[in-house]
């Protein structure tokens, strides 16, 4: 993978993981465009990297809340206590369909168009929905924490945005829509890095000289990208213009399956 391809694959990763347009679903359509089957397996360990610099990026913009959830666990305060709980519950769906269902979720993987294009609708419906919803401002629950769990382990599937997913969920069932932009980012941190860790222990990934630069630049772009757009989905999330992004989504879904019937 040459420098231009890896600043593009970290741009796409910074943008995606936070705009709710599905990251997984555009690295599809990316292999696509550019003809290139390598992109997001070649390089299982590129694909760590990118993950890694929006995890970064995510512990950077929030770096005063994961404190604050770390000395929850210890300091006996139950507010605090309670919220570290509900950050632990919410990543428990995900972390069960990504250890026990691994090679299910590999084979949704691989150009398959029309399940993206598909899926991209389904989130633009989500978005559009979550869009209209008002909020009651009521207080996260233990049981809110799972349904949004849920809704996190739905989205490994391409196309179903993370962000929109979970994002979409907290706010359908009346929780404030900057505190579920926070919740949906806070709580995919701990499954990223372990996701990270898992793949580094299980000796599958490796690094060459010839692909230190490449890497380098691909998570320079992803994290710089990472922040601005975190930032700009929790105003965004605020300011109730997801339609923009279900719009978005809609079009290029549907995009998509007419050109691979096509």
């Amino acid at each position: 993978m040459d420098i231009l391809h890896a600043i593009i694959l970290g741009i796409i990763q910074g943008l995606t993981e936070f705009l709710p347009v599905s990251s997984s679903g555009h690295l599809e359509i990316v292999k696509v465009i550019l003809n290139d089957q390598n992109i997001g397996k070649q390089s299982l360990l590129m694909t760590v990297v990118l993950h890694g610099a929006t995890a970064l990026s995510t512990i950077y913009i929030f770096r005063d809340d994961i404190l604050e959830i770390i000395k929850g666990l210890f300091s006996g305060v139950k507010t605090q206590i309670n919220f570290s709980v509900k950050i632990i519950l919410s990543m428990m769906p995900a972390a069960v369909v990504g250890l026990f269902f691994e090679k299910e979720i590999e084979s949704l993987f691989g150009n398959n168009l029309t399940l993206v294009g598909g899926m991209l609708i389904i989130t633009a419906l989500l978005l559009f929905l979550a869009d209209k919803a008002k909020s009651t401002k009521k207080n996260l629950s233990f049981t809110n924490s799972i349904i949004i769990g849920v809704s996190q382990a739905i989205a490994i599937i391409p196309g179903i945005s993370r962000s929109g997913a979970t994002i979409s969920t907290a706010v359908l069932l009346g929780i404030d829509k900057e505190k579920s932009a926070r919740f949906s980012f806070l709580m995919v941190v701990p499954l990223i890095l372990g996701k990270i860790i898992k793949d580094i222990i299980s000796g599958d990934i490796s690094i060459s000289s010839t692909e230190s630069l490449p890497l380098l630049f691909g998570f320079i772009s992803a994290f710089t990208i990472g922040i601005i757009a975190c930032k700009w989905m929790i105003k965004i999330v605020k300011n109730s213009e997801l339609k923009y992004f279900a719009i978005y989504c809609a079009f290029v879904g549907s995009t998509i399956i007419t050109y691979n019937f096509i």
